[in-house]
């Protein structure tokens, strides 16, 4: 199928996007990198009467270390934030989980941003953001604000970003150096969105667990920030840390669902065993014969 007719901008400032965003009434939709958003066109399934390219916006695309973390702007190609020497040395959950975004030749166009806004529930993306904490900066004609990944997610596709509003970078705080990297997730196929996922970051001071960040992807409307399982880590040492009980208490909070992929008791079932396993591999630890 062909899209229905639109209206195509392509701003070079924030400024003149935001104007077109105002403007346009709720009637407008950002192009980032589209894979998602040009499949929905054709599809008609998205009829906006604007569309509006971020892509020729100056500063729009690249990685930069700020004080206390690391700022993504919102059209970074996955591609190249894969690559990225800064991302693997600071981020490196963030590099873990974009191995497995879609596939090569979509990463090539899929940006960090958008998938981070579109808040699709199985995706790597924004559960990333949820666990490491990340904050989302915003833009519009009434002036700027900065979101909490855990209050950006409203529910499937649905978020706290206004029709007006524009995502202008998303910053990951810094973890200590040597701060170990969770993550793991069960497919069909690689480049598959996820039927269950984890992913996230332990930070270790003495033998103890000082910092948790845990979140689910595909087991909720949202990403799923574990916060039993955080709670009940921090201030332990792995040796003292019951796996079993772990596994459970990370499931608080989830809302897996059925569909013709996994059903929800699925969904659990592989979820469970999966917390179990990555966080063994974090720990270093074997499973038990």
């Amino acid at each position: 199928m062909k899209p229905a007719p639109f209206d195509y901008v392509a701003p070079r400032t924030v400024a003149e996007a935001c104007a077109v965003l105002a403007e346009a009434g709720g009637g407008a939709i950002v192009l980032a990198g589209g894979q998602t958003l040009l499949p929905l066109l054709n599809l008609r399934m998205s009829q906006p009467f604007i569309v509006v390219d971020i892509n020729r916006i100056e500063g729009f695309a690249g990685v930069t270390r700020i004080a206390g973390g690391t700022r993504i702007a919102p059209a970074t190609r996955q591609a190249d934030a894969l690559a990225d020497p800064v991302l693997q040395a600071h981020v490196p959950a963030l590099v873990r989980a974009l191995g497995h975004v879609g596939h090569h030749q979509t990463r090539n166009r899929g940006t960090v941003g958008g998938s981070v806004a579109l808040g699709e529930p199985a995706a790597e993306m924004p559960a990333t953001a949820v666990a490491l904490d990340a904050t989302i900066e915003i833009a519009s004609i009434r002036g700027t604000r900065k979101v909490a990944t855990r209050d950006f997610y409203l529910g499937p596709y649905m978020t706290v970003l206004e029709p007006d509003e524009l995502v202008t970078g998303i910053i990951y705080p810094d973890w200590p150096d040597d701060h170990r990297v969770l993550f793991g997730e069960v497919a069909r196929r690689p480049g598959d969105f996820a039927l269950t996922g984890i992913v996230g970051a332990l930070a270790l001071e003495n033998g103890q667990v000082r910092r948790a960040g845990l979140a689910w992807f595909a087991m909720g409307p949202v990403p799923v920030r574990m916060v039993e399982a955080e709670a009940a880590l921090v201030g332990r040492t792995l040796d003292e840390v019951d796996l079993a009980d772990l596994a459970e208490r990370a499931l608080v909070g989830t809302a897996p669902f059925d569909d013709s992929h996994a059903s929800a008791e699925y969904r659990r079932t592989v979820g469970r065993r999966l917390f179990e396993k990555t966080l063994r591999a974090a720990i270093g630890t074997k499973e038990p014969a």
